[in-house]
């Protein structure tokens, strides 16, 4: 069997990824050079000068022209966080390399935090690969399918009337060649024609060709501009279904990354970040060593998320 170039990459070793940001200086000026790679830009009036005064956890920037003052992490996600950035950094490259996800329980025996800071950084950072791909639409060919989390509750109803499962999308972009390019994990409140077609126009560019199952509400995908090609599984199995054998491939690798990685957690509150996590792995494997630095410039355009608001529940499409 010829090998996997994609698997066996070799990424970015934790020895590399030390010597490269294992110190707290090394971290600030990574950070400086992702906020401003064209040099400092005073986030109040623009001006391009500034006098760097030494802060008491980070460098601060006044301004020359307005005299404001701006911390390096002012803006960011790493906003008012009390950890060194050498331990944001870590948790940026373990949760990037984890293929298959990675808990809170585990990153807080890795960066040495009690639990609850574990799963701020942790859903911090997985909020800010949320929002990097959110922009992103899918063209060309894209395979499509229903799915859902969570399973049945005690005496409640069975189905995809459940109350305690959680739908979303699954779509796969295919190349040239029908091999995945892109993947987009979106909860939607139902399968219903307004909520797919919502899903749509937000997550599809007009044009693109949508291959999907017979589910009806699929159709809705006409109004946001796209084509739609319906095939109706009716029991066949997945190997008489070639149309949807990545969509398949990729909610079975889906399934068991969560299942297997998670004990549990909100479903209700948190899938779009857990998906979106996924997916933004996924769009990223070709340069797994660069990894790291994408995460980071996601983190610097994310605004600072504070507890409160990453534990409301999340809005999806309706």
């Amino acid at each position: 069997m010829a090998m996997n170039r994609i698997q066996f990459q070799p990424g970015l070793s934790l020895s590399a990824f030390q010597q490269q940001f294992g110190a707290e200086s090394q971290c600030q000026t990574a950070l400086e050079q992702a906020r401003w790679p064209q040099g400092f830009r005073c986030p109040h009036c623009q001006h391009p000068a500034c006098y760097r005064i030494q802060g008491r956890t980070h460098p601060l920037f006044q301004c020359r022209a307005c005299r404001k003052q701006t911390s390096l992490t002012a803006g960011t996600l790493f906003e008012k966080s009390p950890l060194p950035l050498r331990l944001w950094f870590l948790a940026l490259y373990l949760i990037g390399e984890a293929k298959t996800g990675l808990s809170a329980l585990a990153l807080k025996r890795q960066l040495g935090v009690n639990y609850r800071t574990a799963w701020l950084v942790q859903h911090k950072i997985m909020q800010a690969m949320l929002e990097r791909d959110a922009s992103y639409q899918l063209d060309g060919v894209v395979q499509v399918d229903d799915a859902y989390l969570g399973g049945e509750r005690s005496g409640g109803k069975a189905g995809r009337g459940s109350e305690n499962k959680i739908p979303f999308v699954a779509a796969v972009a295919l190349d040239q060649w029908q091999h995945p390019r892109y993947l987009k994990l979106s909860p939607v409140a139902g399968f219903t024609q307004q909520a797919i077609r919502a899903w749509a126009e937000d997550g599809l560019q007009p044009g693109a060709h949508v291959i999907s199952d017979g589910l009806s509400c699929f159709g809705a995908v006409t109004q946001a501009g796209c084509t739609h090609e319906a095939h109706v599984a009716g029991g066949k199995k997945p190997k008489d279904l070639p149309m949807f054998r990545w969509i398949n491939t990729l909610l079975g690798n889906v399934k068991t990354s969560l299942s297997g990685t998670y004990h549990a957690f909100a479903f209700g509150k948190y899938a779009d970040r857990y998906l979106a996590a996924i997916a933004y792995r996924f769009n990223r494997r070709y340069r797994l060593d660069t990894l790291p630095r994408h995460l980071l410039t996601a983190a610097v355009a994310c605004m600072p998320k504070t507890e409160n608001k990453l534990r409301k529940k999340a809005e999806v499409a309706t």
